[in-house]
């Protein structure tokens, strides 16, 4: 049986949901490289050996088209660890090694939101001889545009510590002047930079110059002064040349790095907050020196934990599940912007990625937080944190929780639902303004619930919950009044539409407020507890008799014959509540089962689409080892068999692999980059027992 994964997409260079880029072929060299929107973001790579030039990655894009005039360095293999993908090639009598590293360590946050990332080159000889060795690298203008009519303008500095930076950025600099989902940034500045300690001539000029490496194997002795220019027009790149010495068996490493100052990252109730990288004063020469002089630790931890959660992977659900992991881990965070607000506690913003762009959502944020519950429950309180203060102003009139904080990146206040251009201040809405019948009341109240819950239980303490008690408070009475049978309402799977008695959705409600009683026997209130635990406990029972399908439950109370992935239970295993009988969740596993398709089990009845996180949570509801790897199995089929080549979507067809779509305001999208996946390292935080 073959382990191997084939990534649908490989993250190269992930730090944020702007600085984001993929390989979305086979072989590094089968395309450029592309940002998670699937605009092109180019990297080109070449190493001349002996004096004969190879590409290796990226297509050799020139204003003369001359793909032709370089060799291919055959790609032998390719593999996606947690925090590196690691491109091994052959050819010419050598062995070359290309990594990319994206240090998204949770448990150091200041080199975790740090904007810089490692490219590691690692060459040996394999035919007995020495090679005369030159590594080629670029990047181009099309990294600090949102589109390739924007005018760059460029430069370079000598920093303290000898490293040559390069950098390009738009000449308008319109810092966080746009909002939405299918754009990218163009404003801050892109940076390449070549450390002292390593051999290499650098410029910036057009990409015909990678035509006159292939031809000269040397560069340019001046920077191109044509600026500013369209990106379009003669593309302007930045470029070095790694010269290293004659190459034997023993393995020679060098590097670079790349990185972005966004100068600001998010802006917050009309404020511009800049990288929590950012908050101690340190400026971005100062950290571009900072990821050079401490590269050997960064990556020796880097090495660790990816060995690491390899092997916790393969412990907790096999090879499959260990290689679904290592895909989903740098995607999860890079979905994501961390910051820090005005006390300088952490917000950590999510980007709906190609699901409408909003940002800081709720049920966006529900399902991503098994990774984070693992690595660092800071994380999570750092979605929530905003959503309580936005619920405590004015602009949120209502007495459910929020679904969103704004259109990434502008976190001012809740885009979904409301009859408001996204870019207009929301700080002063009224009831009026909002599309009452687009809001996730039950939804949102029960995840703001169940995460609070979760916060507290990994920190074995209640004072986060303690910090936001009177929402908490309204927001469990809410659910106890309303939660029960659901009325007429969206829930996270929104794009399914509109659903009344959903019985999913009962589940969730049902669970924040047992998620409630925990909070209140960690607080010392032991009255409250027992009230709403006794609650949950009664609607549990109601809820087993309404929803009783004989070998499995409804998708609504009122429609016989149908089903759905109840997924919201997990909670109820995950915090060892014991508020619904075993028998609910042995009889819809034994269920899902007989019931998943070629490429998985199906969200519900109603079509063959699913959702990639939620399959995880059923079946790490699953007793038996090998009933949850029967249920994973077929996810880790679709990434291998399916022709979309995007970042792990968590939206697809169980019958074809194929990712689905659906209409948003910029046309057709499918689910591709989301933070949602961070959900599927439940099993994981199943096994380690940290939430009883």
């Amino acid at each position: 049986m073959d382990m191997k994964l084939r990534p649908p997409a490989v993250p190269l260079v992930t730090i944020d949901p702007y600085l984001s880029v993929w390989s979305m072929t086979d072989n590094l060299y089968d395309d450029t490289t592309r940002h998670w929107t699937g605009k092109r973001q180019g990297m080109t790579g070449i190493v001349m050996i002996d004096g004969k030039a190879y590409i290796f990655m990226g297509k050799l894009l020139t204003s003369k088209r001359s793909q032709e005039a370089c060799l291919v360095l055959k790609q032998t293999n390719v593999e996606v660890k947690a925090l590196s993908s690691v491109y091994t090639f052959e050819g010419g009598g050598i062995e070359l090694e290309a990594d990319f590293t994206s240090p998204l360590l949770m448990d150091d946050l200041d080199v975790l939101s740090r904007p810089a990332s490692y490219i590691t080159f690692k060459v040996k000889s394999i035919d007995g001889r020495e090679h005369d060795i030159k590594i080629y690298f670029d990047v181009t203008g099309e990294w600090c545009v949102n589109t390739p009519d924007q005018n760059v303008t460029w430069g370079r500095k000598k920093l303290t510590d000898g490293s040559e930076a390069m950098y390009m950025g738009t000449d308008t600099q319109a810092v966080l002047n746009s909002a939405g989902d299918d754009v990218r940034i163009d404003w801050g500045y892109m940076y390449l930079v070549f450390p002292g300690s390593v051999k290499a001539a650098t410029v910036i000029h057009s990409w015909d110059l990678r035509r006159d490496f292939i031809i000269g194997g040397s560069l340019p002795e001046r920077d191109d002064d044509l600026m500013p220019r369209a990106v379009e027009e003669k593309m302007p790149i930045m470029a070095g040349i790694i010269d290293l010495p004659l190459i034997g068996p023993k393995q020679v490493s060098t590097y670079l790095v790349v990185a972005y100052d966004d100068i600001y990252s998010v802006e917050y109730f009309g404020k511009p907050v800049p990288g929590y990288w950012k908050r101690n004063g340190l400026g971005f020469d100062d950290i571009l020196v900072k990821a050079v002089s401490e590269y050997q630790e960064i990556k020796q931890k880097c090495d660790s934990f990816n060995k690491e959660l390899k092997a916790d992977g393969i412990k907790s659900g096999g090879e499959k599940y260990a290689a679904m992991l290592n895909l989903a881990y740098r995607q999860a965070i890079a979905a994501h912007k961390l910051v820090a607000d005005e006390n300088g506690k952490i917000m950590f913003f999510s980007k709906e990625c190609f699901s409408n762009g909003c940002m800081g959502t709720v049920d966006v944020s529900y399902p991503s937080i098994p990774l984070f519950l693992i690595y660092n429950p800071e994380l999570v309180k750092g979605m929530m944190r905003f959503i309580f203060t936005y619920s405590k102003m004015p602009g949120w009139p209502f007495e459910f929780a929020p679904h969103d904080m704004g259109r990434y990146p502008k976190a001012n206040g809740q885009v979904y639902g409301v009859n408001k251009n996204f870019e207009e201040d929301t700080r002063e809405l009224l009831m009026g303004k909002f599309l009452i019948e687009k809001q996730m009341p039950v939804e949102e109240c029960g995840n703001m619930l169940i995460m609070a819950a979760a916060v507290c239980l990994a920190e074995k303490k209640a004072d986060f919950a303690l910090e936001n008690w009177e929402l908490l408070t309204k927001w469990a009475a809410y659910l106890k009044k309303y939660g029960m049978d659901p009325g007429n309402q969206l829930c996270t799977d929104d794009f399914a539409g509109h659903l009344a008695h959903n019985t999913n959705l009962s589940i969730k409600a049902i669970l924040g407020i047992a998620s409630y009683a925990v909070l209140c026997g960690m607080a010392g209130n032991t009255a409250d507890g027992e009230i709403y635990m006794s609650a949950a406990k009664l609607m549990a029972v109601k809820w087993e008799k309404a929803a009783n399908e004989g070998d499995h439950y409804r998708l609504t109370f009122d429609a016989a014959g149908t089903w759905s992935q109840k997924y919201n239970l997990v909670w109820d295993h995950l915090f060892g509540l014991e508020i619904f009988p075993y028998e609910v969740t042995r009889k819809e596993i034994e269920f899902y089962i007989k019931t998943q398709n070629q490429y998985g089990l199906a969200l519900d009845s109603r079509d063959s689409y699913t959702k990639t996180d939620w399959i995880f949570w059923s079946a790490a509801m699953a007793e038996c080892q090998d009933d949850f790897e029967k249920m994973i199995a077929p996810v880790f089929d679709s990434l291998n068999d399916t022709t979309c080549r995007v970042p792990f979507t968590d939206w697809y067809y169980t019958v074809n692999a194929q990712q689905a779509r659906c209409m948003c305001h910029e046309g057709k999208r499918g689910f591709r980059n989301r933070s949602v996946i961070g959900g599927i390292f439940i099993k994981l935080l199943k096994d380690r027992q940290l939430l009883k």
